[in-house]
């Protein structure tokens, strides 16, 4: 009797990439904390399911700092996928993994003087208004021909997202470059997250959240008097601006 041999399937790799969001506290770390926790009063749940990576390149704690940071976050509900800026000799199964590359992006910021809403400036008025900055080409493009219910999420790190229709309160829609709604925006709108200078366009302003380019504010910190007006929004530098379309 002949035994045949069974052929051998291989296993197979595919490389993919994921959009995550990196959060990087900042010294004095208690009151880093305090912002963070305002933050999330605001805003609950919003790490919820989300991959977060952690930077620790501008505090240079030790061991022991790094695990008590991660233990306060944990308490939070906010879980680290893995770390930047750390001692590669702490890479080991009580630490989350050492990344060491990666394409820059979104930097977590948090609002400051939480406890006073803080102004939002608009543009000054001048007679011969300079052309606004270039906002940097994305070739590709993603159309959503419906509106987002809450708890719907886009997610298109590549270019820009192009909806034909509304975002309803407790849904998100995240961009690599602009975000365009043509319709009412209730939810949050996150533009520029692969590290590009979008921005964000709307027929109904009454959101939840904006971020651009990893600078976050949130509905407390809105001017009022754009609530249901068309809106544009982009940076100025580190300042988000937003005016009227009509």
């Amino acid at each position: 009797m002949t035994a045949v041999a069974r052929p051998r399937h291989s296993i197979r790799f595919r490389g993919r990439t994921f959009h995550a969001m990196v959060l990087a506290p900042e010294p004095p770390l208690a009151d880093w904390f305090v912002e963070l926790d305002a933050w999330l009063q605001r805003s609950p749940g919003f790490f919820a399911g989300r991959p977060i990576v952690l930077d620790f390149s501008a505090l240079q704690p030790t061991r022991s700092e790094a695990e008590a940071l991660l233990a306060e976050l944990q308490k939070r509900d906010v879980r680290i996928m893995g770390v930047q800026g750390a001692d590669p000799s702490w890479h080991d199964g009580d630490m989350p993994p050492l990344l060491t590359s990666g394409r820059q992006g979104s930097v977590i910021e948090i609002v400051h003087n939480v406890d006073q809403p803080a102004p939002v400036p608009t543009p000054a008025p001048s007679p011969t208004p300079a052309p606004a900055p270039a906002v940097p080409e994305q070739p590709n493009s993603l159309l959503i021909e419906s509106s987002l219910r809450s708890g719907q999420s886009i997610d298109h790190p590549e270019g820009d997202v192009i909806i034909v229709g509304s975002v309803a309160s407790g849904a998100e829609v995240i961009a690599g470059g602009s975000i365009h709604i043509y319709g009412a925006l209730r939810g949050r709108a996150i533009a520029g997250a692969s590290g590009a200078r979008g921005r964000i366009f709307c027929r109904k302003f009454e959101a939840e959240l904006l971020a651009i380019d990893g600078l976050y504010m949130t509905a407390d910190y809105l001017d009022p008097a754009l609530r249901g007006k068309p809106v544009q929004v982009w940076l100025d530098g580190d300042t988000m601006m937003m005016a009227a379309l009509d």
